[in-house]
């Protein structure tokens, strides 16, 4: 069973910091692509920003030049450092992560519950 933990989440003043983490385990796994999602009050949930196990990023572009998006591949750890924060990135940031399609798994994709992330202006 994939377990998937988020942690780093918070209240902090427009233009302050955040580091958040994702922690995924299990027995003998191995992850492809780990990701962070966010999902704000009405809206979709949100891409914003993903690594892959070789460390190439994707940003969504409302975040780029200030979220930077890390991964420890021997931990199976995440992280995202997120500077000058707006009250526009208030939301719950989930983790995901995907497993590698060169083994067999019962499931693929595992998302953590979320941490929420609150920014005042």
């Amino acid at each position: 069973q994939v377990q998937v933990v988020e942690s780093g989440g918070g209240l902090v003043q427009a233009g302050g910091s955040l580091r958040l983490s994702c922690a995924a385990s299990g027995d003998t796994i191995c992850i492809s692509a780990m990701a962070w999602y966010r999902q704000a009050p009405g809206k979709e949930r949100e891409l914003v920003a993903s690594v892959t196990s070789g460390h190439s990023t994707i940003y969504a572009d409302s975040v780029k030049g200030r979220f930077t998006i890390s991964r420890d591949n021997a931990k199976n750890t995440l992280y995202i450092q997120m500077n000058s924060l707006r009250p526009e990135d208030t939301a719950v940031y989930y983790c995901n992560a995907d497993l590698c399609a060169d083994y067999y798994y019962p499931q693929y994709d595992h998302w953590g519950q979320g941490t929420q992330v609150t920014v005042s202006s």
